[in-house]
């Protein structure tokens, strides 16, 4: 049986989220998945066949966590199958400058650790507006309400595509299984 590290970094929790789904994912598809916040563990990817990074946008960044624990295995990761989970609002805006905003975070954040991934999946995260202070919950309305997006602030909400999270993750088991028959 397969063995996937899934490592992640969050910030008001979306990005846990779409990590364990992963892990839940992958279990079911037949392969064992641990899932780490990068935060809390920094396990080595050398008793891994496979490793899923995740981290969230935040200030046009990912996670320092995330970044450190890329940048320290980058050569490991780099002769693994891997890939890179970007979760992002951003994904939800098709206009063509924040599609280069946001490929320009990735490529930045992948060429600053050195990391190759064979896949860069982009998934939409939550607006966790009860979970942020005053200043962070007024900025965020302001760019939301430029977006075109949801402004309520009495509630939260929930971006992400499970059904498509789902065919990755299980298409990233599959490309396991075939590699190990191979």
């Amino acid at each position: 049986m397969s063995r996937i590290l899934v490592i992640y970094g969050t910030t008001e929790g979306q990005t846990a989220k779409v990590a364990r789904y992963l892990g839940d994912t992958l279990r079911t598809a037949g392969v064992s998945a641990d899932v780490v916040d990068a935060r809390t563990a920094t396990p080595s990817p050398d008793s891994y066949d496979a490793v899923i990074v995740a981290a969230s946008v935040h200030a046009r960044g990912y996670q320092a966590s995330v970044r450190r624990w890329v940048h320290a295995h980058a050569q490991v990761l780099n002769v693994k199958p891997t890939a890179f989970v970007s979760v992002c609002l951003g994904v939800l805006q098709p206009e063509p400058k924040v599609q280069r905003d946001l490929a320009a975070i990735v490529d930045r954040f992948l060429t600053s650790t050195g990391w190759r991934p064979a896949i860069t999946k982009h998934v939409a995260g939550a607006l966790a507006y009860s979970r942020y202070n005053w200043l962070k919950r007024w900025a965020m309305v302001r760019i939301v309400r430029k977006a075109g997006g949801d402004t309520d602030t009495s509630r939260d909400y929930e971006y992400t595509d499970w059904a498509d999270v789902r065919a990755f993750a299980e298409e990233f088991a599959r490309s396991l299984h075939a590699r190990a028959a191979a």
